[in-house]
C-alpha cells in the first residue's frame, strides 16, 4: 500500500480514504483491466470454436499490456464485475453451442485455466526466453525430447503458441 500511495503522490493513510484495504485495491485493478475487454457476444454466424476463440482472445489482448494482473484475476474472479461479465459471455457462447450442465462447467474451467496458464507462461517464461535456451543445450543423449522440443520452440512466436494451444484444447472438447 505504501508503494501504491507513493506512486500516486499521497500518503498511505490518504489512499485508505479511497479503498478499504489491499484486497479492494487489487479487485479494482482487475476491474480496470477487464473494463477494456469487450463483453458483447461474438458474431452468431461463426462456428462455436471461433466464437469461443473470440471471447478468450479478447482477454489475452487486454492483459498483454498488464501481464502482472493475471495472478490477481485468480484471486478476485468471484468479486470482479468485469470477470463475471466476461464469464457470462463465455457461458452464453458455450450454452448456444449446446454445452450444458457438467460439460459446460468443465469447458469453462478448462478454458479459463488455459487462458490464465498461457498468460502466465507468456509473461514469466516465454518460449524465446533463457529457460528455453538452457533446455536446448541439455545433453541430447540424456534429454533428447526436451532438447529437441526446446530447439523447435525458438521458431514459435507467442501468438502462434497461444492460438495453436487454444485450438488443440477446443478440438479436444467434445462437441455437444
Amino acid at each position: 500500500m505504501r508503494t501504491v500511495a507513493g506512486e500516486l503522490g499521497m500518503s498511505t493513510m490518504g489512499l485508505y480514504r479511497y479503498v478499504a484495504d489491499r484486497d479492494e485495491l487489487e479487485r479494482l485493478v482487475v476491474d480496470h483491466v477487464f473494463d477494456t475487454v469487450a463483453t458483447g457476444p461474438p458474431p452468431a454466424d461463426l462456428p462455436w470454436e471461433d466464437r469461443v476463440t473470440d471471447v478468450v482472445v479478447r482477454v489475452r489482448d487486454a492483459f498483454a499490456a498488464h501481464p502482472a494482473v493475471v495472478a490477481l484475476t485468480l484471486v478476485h474472479r468471484h468479486q470482479s464485475p468485469g470477470v463475471l461479465r466476461w464469464g457470462e459471455t463465455l457461458l452464453a457462447v458455450l450454452t448456444d453451442a449446446g454445452f450444458a450442465d457438467r460439460q459446460r462447467l468443465v469447458a469453462v474451467r478448462a478454458l479459463f485455466s488455459y487462458l490464465v496458464g498461457a498468460l502466465q507462461l507468456e509473461h514469466l517464461g516465454p518460449l524465446a526466453g533463457p529457460g528455453t535456451e538452457a533446455l536446448a543445450h541439455l545433453p541430447p543423449n540424456e534429454f533428447p525430447y526436451t532438447a529437441d522440443n526446446a530447439r523447435l520452440a525458438r521458431s514459435l512466436g507467442p501468438d502462434e503458441e497461444f492460438t495453436e494451444g487454444l485450438r488443440l484444447l477446443l478440438r479436444g472438447m467434445i462437441e455437444p
